[in-house]
């Protein structure tokens, strides 16, 4: 796929990036394979293995600590899976958890030692459309995460829990996905499908729905610098509401290790034994893995972590005149977010 791209991008004359998963109960052996033959971007996060594939929540956060590091070496962005959570919870009233989640994976990935560019922290457009005032609570929610991460890109995900077969309001509502992106400057952004709810899409259907995409960022991309919610007005006050939400939600998970399961291990893996994010219960004791997770002996010892905690000086991938050099990596400056978001 990669020396396939290559070819592409010397036609286009622009780098086309590669993007995969490193997922499953093999995060680091993919995170390996995507270092070795340079993918640009990954999705990376334990809890989505953890609540959607029911692997154990101690081995995957210890998969992807490790991967994570081999992604910060290789340099590449990650993608974390807060969406996922509003396809099983309600988007307004778990609107908090996606929140918490996000802060939770960027503290992880910067332990991990990647750097702000490389965080694609997930959202999604998933408010079901007949709510009112639907859009306006969709924009709070994501200048809500653009604020709280400035320096970050965000994936933001197109609507698929309330896509009804109609294709026609599919397509508006993906129309109105894409303008909510370029409001709010969200830089990674997927292609929502109009056919999601019925078929596998055609390959006509994505190039419609590509079409919806740069018609939207090209005629609307410059909004997100001229657009300013007022001042205490709807979106400030529920962008405020959901803040203080999570924040509350953080506390009560520290200040109640045990949970309401009572098992009395770590106030993180208590609070996912609990159903806290996406209503998804899953114990620490319990899922796929768990006969691979080994106690660390007191004098145990990784070389492997030990060098990827050194820093390493990256290259850039950049041609002379400020132009990407076909078939090479963007380098960290140029690979964060564009304004008005990618496709």
């Amino acid at each position: 796929m990669r020396a396939a791209l290559d070819d592409v991008s010397k036609e286009l004359g622009r780098y086309v990036r590669l993007t995969n998963y490193a997922s499953g109960l093999c995060m680091p052996e993919i995170a390996v394979l995507a270092g070795m033959e340079r993918l640009d971007m990954m999705l990376n996060d334990s809890m989505y293995g953890i609540l959607f594939r029911d692997i154990n929540p101690i081995r995957t956060f210890v998969d992807q600590r490790f991967s994570r590091q081999i992604h910060a070496r290789a340099g590449i962005i990650i993608n974390t899976g807060e969406d996922n959570y509003l396809t099983t919870a309600d988007a307004v009233d778990a609107a908090h958890t996606v929140t918490v989640s996000q802060l939770l994976n960027e503290r992880f990935a910067k332990e991990a030692g990647l750097e702000d560019w490389q965080l694609g922290l997930g959202h999604a457009f998933e408010i079901n459309p007949d709510v009112p005032e639907s859009f306006r609570l969709e924009l709070a929610h994501a200048m809500l995460a653009r604020q709280l991460f400035p320096r970050a890109p965000l994936k933001w995900m197109p609507p698929t829990k309330h896509m009804t077969g109609d294709i026609f309001k599919g397509y508006l509502l993906d129309g109105f996905f894409n303008l909510a992106g370029a409001l709010t400057g969200q830089s990674i952004l997927l292609v929502g499908m109009m056919t999601e709810a019925v078929v596998t899409p055609f390959l006509s259907d994505r190039d419609l729905a590509l079409q919806n995409v740069r018609y939207v960022l090209g005629a609307a991309s410059g909004l997100s610098e001229d657009f300013h919610p007022p001042r205490d007005g709807f979106i400030q006050t529920r962008a405020r509401q959901v803040l203080s939400e999570a924040v509350d939600l953080l506390e009560r998970i520290v200040a109640d290790p045990g949970g309401a399961s009572g098992r009395g291990s770590a106030p993180l893996l208590s609070a996912i034994a609990d159903g806290t994010f996406g209503l998804m219960k899953r114990p620490a004791d319990r899922g796929k893995g768990l006969d691979g997770v080994v106690e660390r002996a007191d004098d145990y010892d990784n070389p492997a972590i030990t060098a990827l905690a050194t820093p390493a000086r990256r290259t850039t991938g950049r041609a002379s005149g400020g132009t990407r050099a076909a078939g090479s990596r963007p380098s960290a400056r140029s690979a964060r977010s564009a304004k008005g978001g990618e496709a």
